[in-house]
Protein backbone atom coordinates (compact mmCIF):
# COMPACT_ATOMS: atom_id res chain seq x y z
CA UNK A 1 0.00 0.00 0.00
CA UNK A 2 1.70 3.53 -1.02
CA UNK A 3 1.51 6.30 1.30
CA UNK A 4 -1.14 9.09 0.33
CA UNK A 5 1.65 11.56 0.86
CA UNK A 6 4.23 10.08 -1.42
CA UNK A 7 1.04 9.87 -3.95
CA UNK A 8 0.76 13.35 -3.86
CA UNK A 9 4.98 14.23 -3.46
CA UNK A 10 5.05 11.72 -6.74
CA UNK A 11 2.37 14.32 -8.41
CA UNK A 12 4.54 17.40 -7.36
CA UNK A 13 6.79 16.16 -9.65
CA UNK A 14 5.16 16.02 -12.69
CA UNK A 15 4.91 18.29 -15.53
CA UNK A 16 0.67 17.43 -15.65
CA UNK A 17 0.17 17.99 -11.86
CA UNK A 18 3.16 19.93 -10.44
CA UNK A 19 1.56 23.37 -10.56
CA UNK A 20 -0.89 22.03 -8.33
CA UNK A 21 -0.75 23.00 -4.63
CA UNK A 22 -0.44 20.12 -2.17
CA UNK A 23 -4.75 19.99 -1.11
CA UNK A 24 -5.80 19.89 -5.14
CA UNK A 25 -3.17 17.02 -5.50
CA UNK A 26 -4.60 15.12 -2.93
CA UNK A 27 -7.83 15.30 -4.31
CA UNK A 28 -6.14 13.42 -7.28
CA UNK A 29 -4.83 10.54 -4.90
CA UNK A 30 -8.13 10.17 -3.56
CA UNK A 31 -8.94 8.79 -7.36
CA UNK A 32 -5.78 6.70 -7.94
CA UNK A 33 -5.70 2.98 -7.67
CA UNK A 34 -2.34 1.20 -7.31
CA UNK A 35 -1.71 -1.21 -10.47
CA UNK A 36 1.21 -3.58 -11.42
CA UNK A 37 2.65 -5.12 -14.36
CA UNK A 38 4.86 -8.26 -15.02
CA UNK A 39 8.07 -7.92 -17.16
CA UNK A 40 7.06 -7.35 -20.29
CA UNK A 41 3.38 -6.77 -20.14
CA UNK A 42 1.98 -4.61 -22.89
CA UNK A 43 0.00 -1.75 -20.77
CA UNK A 44 -1.48 -0.63 -23.71
CA UNK A 45 -1.08 -0.84 -27.47
CA UNK A 46 -1.13 2.07 -30.14
CA UNK A 47 -4.63 2.39 -31.32
CA UNK A 48 -6.14 1.51 -27.97
CA UNK A 49 -8.63 3.67 -26.77
CA UNK A 50 -7.20 6.18 -23.56
CA UNK A 51 -9.55 5.37 -20.58
CA UNK A 52 -6.63 6.11 -17.84
CA UNK A 53 -3.46 7.95 -17.14
CA UNK A 54 -0.71 6.40 -15.46
CA UNK A 55 2.08 7.51 -12.90
CA UNK A 56 4.82 5.40 -12.28
CA UNK A 57 6.15 4.69 -8.73
CA UNK A 58 8.57 1.47 -9.65
CA UNK A 59 10.29 0.39 -12.46
CA UNK A 60 10.00 1.47 -15.74
CA UNK A 61 8.01 1.45 -18.97
CA UNK A 62 9.33 1.29 -22.63
CA UNK A 63 6.99 3.71 -24.71
CA UNK A 64 7.62 2.60 -28.77
CA UNK A 65 6.05 2.48 -32.46
CA UNK A 66 6.55 0.00 -35.20
CA UNK A 67 8.24 1.29 -38.18
CA UNK A 68 7.19 0.46 -41.51
CA UNK A 69 9.68 -1.76 -41.76
CA UNK A 70 7.93 -3.71 -38.41
CA UNK A 71 11.16 -2.80 -36.04
CA UNK A 72 10.24 -1.87 -32.77
CA UNK A 73 10.91 2.17 -32.28
CA UNK A 74 11.65 2.88 -28.55
CA UNK A 75 11.55 6.64 -28.04
CA UNK A 76 10.90 7.48 -24.03
CA UNK A 77 11.04 5.71 -20.70
CA UNK A 78 8.84 6.18 -18.01
CA UNK A 79 10.46 6.44 -15.05
CA UNK A 80 9.20 6.40 -11.22
CA UNK A 81 7.70 9.75 -10.96
CA UNK A 82 6.97 9.95 -14.71
CA UNK A 83 3.64 10.27 -16.16
CA UNK A 84 2.53 8.55 -19.49
CA UNK A 85 -0.63 7.71 -21.41
CA UNK A 86 -2.26 11.30 -20.59
CA UNK A 87 -2.34 12.53 -24.49
CA UNK A 88 -4.71 9.89 -25.76
CA UNK A 89 -7.33 10.06 -22.48
CA UNK A 90 -7.04 14.57 -22.50
CA UNK A 91 -7.80 14.35 -25.99
CA UNK A 92 -9.75 11.23 -26.52
CA UNK A 93 -7.78 9.59 -29.21
CA UNK A 94 -6.78 6.55 -29.59
CA UNK A 95 -2.98 5.51 -28.06
CA UNK A 96 -0.46 6.99 -30.29
CA UNK A 97 1.86 4.05 -29.14
CA UNK A 98 2.74 0.98 -27.12
CA UNK A 99 3.68 1.42 -23.59
CA UNK A 100 5.13 -1.99 -22.07
CA UNK A 101 6.74 -3.25 -18.72
CA UNK A 102 10.48 -3.18 -18.37
CA UNK A 103 10.83 -5.26 -15.40
CA UNK A 104 8.71 -5.17 -12.47
CA UNK A 105 6.33 -2.47 -12.90
CA UNK A 106 4.48 -0.54 -10.19
CA UNK A 107 2.01 2.40 -11.12
CA UNK A 108 -1.01 4.24 -10.00
CA UNK A 109 -3.89 4.73 -12.56
CA UNK A 110 -6.44 7.26 -12.64
CA UNK A 111 -9.42 6.95 -14.71
CA UNK A 112 -10.69 9.12 -17.44
CA UNK A 113 -14.02 9.86 -15.71
CA UNK A 114 -12.24 10.49 -12.91
CA UNK A 115 -10.17 12.85 -14.44
CA UNK A 116 -13.10 14.55 -16.24
CA UNK A 117 -14.92 15.32 -12.92
CA UNK A 118 -12.24 16.86 -11.47
CA UNK A 119 -11.51 18.96 -14.39
CA UNK A 120 -15.35 19.93 -13.46
CA UNK A 121 -15.23 20.13 -10.04
CA UNK A 122 -11.69 21.35 -9.55
CA UNK A 123 -10.58 24.32 -11.62
CA UNK A 124 -6.99 24.23 -11.38
CA UNK A 125 -6.92 20.64 -12.43
CA UNK A 126 -8.31 21.57 -16.04
CA UNK A 127 -5.84 25.17 -16.02
CA UNK A 128 -3.24 22.52 -15.06
CA UNK A 129 -3.84 20.07 -18.59
CA UNK A 130 -4.77 22.87 -20.89
CA UNK A 131 -1.31 24.81 -19.67
CA UNK A 132 0.49 20.43 -20.06
CA UNK A 133 -1.19 20.04 -23.74
CA UNK A 134 -0.05 24.02 -24.47
CA UNK A 135 3.87 22.85 -23.39
CA UNK A 136 3.71 19.99 -25.43
CA UNK A 137 3.02 21.68 -28.66
CA UNK A 138 6.08 23.97 -27.72
CA UNK A 139 7.95 21.22 -27.40
CA UNK A 140 6.57 19.10 -30.95
CA UNK A 141 7.41 23.18 -32.54
CA UNK A 142 10.96 23.63 -31.57
CA UNK A 143 11.27 19.60 -32.51
CA UNK A 144 10.19 20.27 -35.63
CA UNK A 145 12.38 23.29 -35.77
CA UNK A 146 15.24 21.61 -34.87
CA UNK A 147 15.41 19.57 -37.34
CA UNK A 148 14.34 22.20 -40.49
CA UNK A 149 17.02 24.59 -39.25
CA UNK A 150 19.63 23.13 -37.00
CA UNK A 151 22.69 20.95 -37.96
CA UNK A 152 22.75 17.07 -36.68
CA UNK A 153 25.08 18.32 -33.79
CA UNK A 154 22.90 20.80 -33.31
CA UNK A 155 19.79 18.83 -32.84
CA UNK A 156 21.45 16.15 -30.89
CA UNK A 157 22.60 18.76 -28.70
CA UNK A 158 19.24 19.83 -28.08
CA UNK A 159 17.92 16.64 -27.59
CA UNK A 160 20.45 15.57 -25.53
CA UNK A 161 19.56 18.93 -23.58
CA UNK A 162 15.70 17.81 -23.11
CA UNK A 163 16.71 14.72 -21.95
CA UNK A 164 18.78 15.76 -19.28
CA UNK A 165 16.31 18.82 -17.84
CA UNK A 166 13.54 16.25 -17.96
CA UNK A 167 15.63 14.43 -15.23
CA UNK A 168 17.23 17.73 -13.35
CA UNK A 169 14.28 20.08 -14.38
CA UNK A 170 15.90 23.09 -11.66
CA UNK A 171 19.63 22.14 -12.56
CA UNK A 172 21.04 25.21 -15.01
CA UNK A 173 24.78 24.09 -15.24
CA UNK A 174 26.66 21.22 -14.23
CA UNK A 175 26.63 17.27 -15.24
CA UNK A 176 23.17 15.30 -15.50
CA UNK A 177 23.51 11.35 -15.76
CA UNK A 178 20.48 10.13 -18.18
CA UNK A 179 20.14 6.96 -19.50
CA UNK A 180 19.61 6.08 -23.60
CA UNK A 181 18.16 2.57 -23.95
CA UNK A 182 17.82 2.86 -27.77
CA UNK A 183 20.34 2.24 -30.67
CA UNK A 184 21.96 4.79 -33.03
CA UNK A 185 19.58 3.92 -35.93
CA UNK A 186 16.56 4.69 -33.51
CA UNK A 187 17.98 8.03 -32.35
CA UNK A 188 18.64 8.47 -36.08
CA UNK A 189 14.80 8.23 -37.07
CA UNK A 190 14.16 10.57 -34.01
CA UNK A 191 16.16 13.65 -35.06
CA UNK A 192 16.12 13.33 -39.21
CA UNK A 193 19.04 11.95 -39.83
CA UNK A 194 20.85 8.95 -41.15
CA UNK A 195 22.88 6.60 -38.55
CA UNK A 196 26.38 7.13 -39.94
CA UNK A 197 25.96 11.26 -39.48
CA UNK A 198 24.13 10.44 -35.86
CA UNK A 199 27.45 8.46 -35.03
CA UNK A 200 29.78 10.82 -36.32
CA UNK A 201 27.43 13.94 -34.25
CA UNK A 202 27.92 11.84 -31.52
CA UNK A 203 31.85 11.56 -31.72
CA UNK A 204 31.60 15.21 -32.00
CA UNK A 205 29.61 16.25 -28.99
CA UNK A 206 32.49 13.88 -27.20
CA UNK A 207 35.07 15.83 -28.13
CA UNK A 208 33.92 18.88 -27.40
CA UNK A 209 33.00 17.69 -24.00
CA UNK A 210 29.31 18.64 -24.05
CA UNK A 211 28.93 14.16 -23.95
CA UNK A 212 30.45 10.83 -22.02
CA UNK A 213 29.15 7.83 -23.01
CA UNK A 214 29.45 4.39 -21.24
CA UNK A 215 26.94 2.17 -23.05
CA UNK A 216 23.48 3.56 -22.60
CA UNK A 217 24.48 6.16 -19.73
CA UNK A 218 25.25 9.35 -20.80
CA UNK A 219 26.73 12.07 -19.02
CA UNK A 220 25.96 15.59 -20.63
CA UNK A 221 27.45 18.91 -19.72
CA UNK A 222 24.29 21.26 -19.54
CA UNK A 223 26.63 24.49 -20.16
CA UNK A 224 28.76 22.62 -23.38
CA UNK A 225 24.85 21.25 -24.73
CA UNK A 226 23.01 24.86 -24.37
CA UNK A 227 26.56 26.37 -26.27
CA UNK A 228 26.14 23.82 -29.42
CA UNK A 229 22.35 23.71 -29.25
CA UNK A 230 22.13 27.44 -29.38
CA UNK A 231 20.14 27.94 -26.17
CA UNK A 232 20.11 31.07 -24.70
Amino acid sequence: MIAKSAIVELLGRTPLFGSLDEAERRTIADEMREVTFDPGQVIFARGDAGREIYLVVSGRVRISVLTAEGRELSFAHAEPGSIFGEIAMLDGGPRSADATAVGKVSALSLSKPAFKRLMETEPPVAEAAVKFLCARIRDADQQLEGIALYPIEGRLARFFLAAARTKAPDLEEGRVTIDLPMSQSELALLIGASRPKVNTALSMLEQSGALERNGSRIICDLEELQAIAGAE
